[in-house]
């Protein structure tokens, strides 16, 4: 079982930007890799995703052109950037990844998941 450890997050100030990575404990480079958000009460938002080897990425409707997802196979990390935060940005972030050759936007096509750090945005 592939286990997923996200660091980073915090309380942040409008504006400002943030920096996520997730490490995966083993077998990185075939995973497609993605990062979601969720606020208590809501429903879980895909934000972005890339595949094995970063060819190809995906991005959420209402966070395109605020966030960058990129990769380092060689170190088995994800990296999510985000910037220009606002306080509706404050949730719980979670990297998921996928052995399904294609990346997705719906959280049943990853079948790991990290812990999710939270992440306050402050006005």
């Amino acid at each position: 079982q592939v286990q997923l450890a996200e660091s980073g997050g915090g309380l942040v100030q409008a504006g400002d930007s943030l920096k996520l990575s997730c490490v995966a404990s083993r077998s990185f480079s075939i995973l497609g890799m993605a990062w979601f958000r969720q606020v208590p009460g809501k429903q879980r938002e895909f934000l972005a995703a890339i595949s094995r080897y970063g060819g190809s990425t995906k991005y959420g409707y209402f966070v395109q052109g605020r966030v960058k997802i990129s990769r380092d196979n060689a170190k088995s990390t994800v990296i999510l950037q985000m910037k220009s935060l606002k306080p509706e940005d404050t949730a719980v972030y979670y990297c998921a990844g996928t052995l399904r050759a294609t990346i997705g936007t719906s959280g049943l096509h990853y079948y790991c998941w990290g812990q999710g750090p939270q992440v306050t945005v402050s006005s």
